[in-house]
């Protein structure tokens, strides 16, 4: 999840927070970050056609797992011991898009994911990134969208069960099916959480109405 939700903290050396346990907890956020970005090409080269049987399959749904772990604790650690820093707060966000892209295309290559689907939800990631540089470069900050939150939830939800349908075939758990659900649902909430940033922008841009 994004730092952004940590508040108004600048660099980490310049808040007080919670006494760290040791020294080097100060750079786990960002190292847990910069792992995360790391499991990426990992997780990709267990789906990679020279390479690969069941167990790597496995070796990529673990991964997957882990990095999804990693991204939860990053933020929870900066908020609770102040450790939000510029750095992590560029960081962030690109290993998470990073993984989530990942994951959604190799889906499409074990054909577990539509096509059309990935497109989009990453096509709506490009649109939000671009829109939120354009509001900075305006000197527009636009906050993120709750429904940004709820998506990112609806997305790993749906990769860990379709990727769970192509490792374990458990007929009482409707993996496949589950996993499509909540990848449609991760879908309208794309495009829903898509459509408020623009109308954001659109209120609180340099052209937005007066009054």
């Amino acid at each position: 999840m994004s730092r952004d939700d940590a508040g108004t903290a600048g660099e980490a050396a310049t808040v007080v927070g919670e006494p760290l346990p040791a020294p080097w907890f100060k750079h786990l956020p960002n190292g847990l970050t910069l792992l995360r970005v790391l499991l990426v090409p990992l997780f990709v080269l267990f789906h990679y056609p020279i390479i690969v049987d069941h167990h790597t399959y496995w070796a990529a749904g673990w991964t997957f797992t882990f990095a999804a772990v990693t991204d939860f604790f990053d933020g929870y650690l900066a908020r609770r011991y102040h450790l939000v820093s510029r750095l992590g707060k560029l960081l962030d966000p690109i290993a998470d898009k990073v993984l989530i892209t990942a994951a959604l295309v190799m889906l499409v290559e074990i054909e577990r994911a539509s096509a059309w689907i990935v497109i989009i939800i990453l096509g709506r990631e490009f649109a939000v990134t671009g829109l939120r540089s354009l509001a900075a470069s305006e000197g527009v900050v636009l906050a993120a969208e709750s429904l940004g939150k709820w998506k990112v939830g609806a997305q790993i939800t749906a990769i860990l069960m379709l990727l769970a349908d192509h490792i374990w075939f458990l007929p009482f758990i409707p993996f496949r099916p589950m996993g499509t659900f909540f990848l449609w649902v991760a879908m309208v909430l794309a495009v829903v959480s898509g459509v408020q940033y623009v109308l954001n922008y659109w209120r609180t841009g340099p052209g937005a109405p007066a009054g």
